[in-house]
């Protein structure tokens, strides 16, 4: 998928979500979605673990692409107690999760790269997101939906899951999967020009 106007940036990723995120701060991208190991490593901790697989979709993106044009990665993941939550392998894995994070706050952990040449950074976007208590007829009826089987921590924040939360400290686009005041900061950085701004 590909802008009307001159891409700015690659977005390595398949992601339409992402992809919406970018439009609404009006930059023109082209999509390269890219396919990396997303499993933890060593003993990373969830912070070094998220940059990481955005700066490797980001790094995976420029490799593929034929153009010199800076690459964006992201990668959103879901810490409860400490614990990644990523997305649910099946039905009873995502049951799972929204029962553990039903009434209860957990963390969301966005992260966005950006690699042009030898340049890259990462900048990390961090939300506390409460969800009210949800029945096991909510969980069954919303995993029917077919929303929960792609998404960390088995929810959409900009979908159904809507209704499950009572609040949010922190990125609303971030819990979506790109936080926009950081990737605003990052295409400044890598001279990109941005609608809004000098």
């Amino acid at each position: 998928m590909m802008n009307t106007d001159t891409p700015q940036i690659i977005l390595a990723s398949a992601s339409p979500r992402r992809g919406e995120l970018l439009q609404q701060i009006g930059i023109a991208y082209e999509a390269l979605p890219v396919d990396i190991d997303e499993s933890m490593q060593g003993n990373e901790d969830p912070e070094q673990h998220v940059c990481r697989l955005a700066l490797e979709k980001a790094r995976a993106g420029a490799e593929k692409s034929r153009t010199r044009l800076p690459v964006l990665g992201s990668d959103t993941i879901v810490l409860l107690d400490g614990r990644v939550l990523g997305k649910p392998g099946d039905k009873q894995d995502a049951v799972a999760m929204l029962s553990s994070l039903s009434g209860r706050e957990h963390q969301v952990l966005s992260a966005v790269a950006m690699v042009q040449g030898d340049k890259s950074q990462c900048l990390l976007s961090r939300s506390k997101v409460r969800f009210s208590s949800l029945s096991s007829g909510d969980i069954e009826a919303y995993w029917a939906t077919g929303e929960p089987a792609d998404k960390a921590g088995a929810y959409g924040i900009q979908g159904l899951a809507a209704q499950f939360i009572e609040r949010l400290d922190g990125s609303y686009s971030g819990v979506m999967g790109l936080p926009l005041f950081e990737t605003s900061q990052l295409l400044k950085e890598f001279g990109v020009k941005i609608a809004g701004h000098e």
